[in-house]
């Protein structure tokens, strides 16, 4: 029962990017508190919610200063890249980030990849996606998908919806 010689304990793992090989600079994560798995919120679900977590000053504030962090190290800002998921709430917090970046870099191109996840149960490398589980939450993905498409394609330069499926991850 004893582990082998030279092995080490898998580290504990509280985030996604507790996955990642790579360490992260500190000023490009920004944790949500609330919507942290033992948070007080429970899951950023709807495209609401993630648009009114960046209604709070504090919030804008803080992301604001971080992307001042990395835009004042560049020679030459030619644009942005934005990665979030269409299908739940992180829809809004692009919405909500492609509008700021939009309005405080108009000259700037934005590249805007939206991604959703398979509609069924499968195992992505580490990850197991859940299947939908009711017409509800297959309604919240449909509703979240639409206004994440409409609002992100608004302000950024292009927008390039991304799934493994054929239907944006939506039945």
């Amino acid at each position: 029962g004893a582990a082998p010689a030279g092995s080490r304990d898998p580290p504990s793992v509280r985030l996604w990017s507790d996955y990642l090989n790579v360490h992260l600079h500190p000023k490009s994560l920004y944790v949500i508190r609330q919507y942290l798995h033992d948070g007080d919120c429970g899951c950023l679900e709807a495209f609401g919610q993630g648009e009114s977590l960046l209604q709070d000053p504090s919030c804008v504030e803080e992301l604001e200063d971080r992307l001042h962090f990395y835009v004042e190290e560049c020679d030459y800002l030619q644009g942005f890249q934005v990665l979030c998921d269409l299908h739940n709430g992180f829809s809004g917090v692009g919405a909500k980030v492609t509008e700021l970046l939009h309005d405080e870099y108009s000259g700037k191109g934005i590249l805007t990849w939206g991604l959703t996840p398979v509609p069924s149960k499968v195992a992505v490398s580490w990850i197991v996606l859940p299947p939908l589980q009711d017409s509800q939450s297959s309604f919240y993905r449909v509703l979240n998908t639409a206004l994440g498409i409409a609002h992100l394609s608004r302000h950024s330069s292009l927008l390039c919806p991304l799934s493994l499926s054929g239907s944006l991850g939506l039945r």
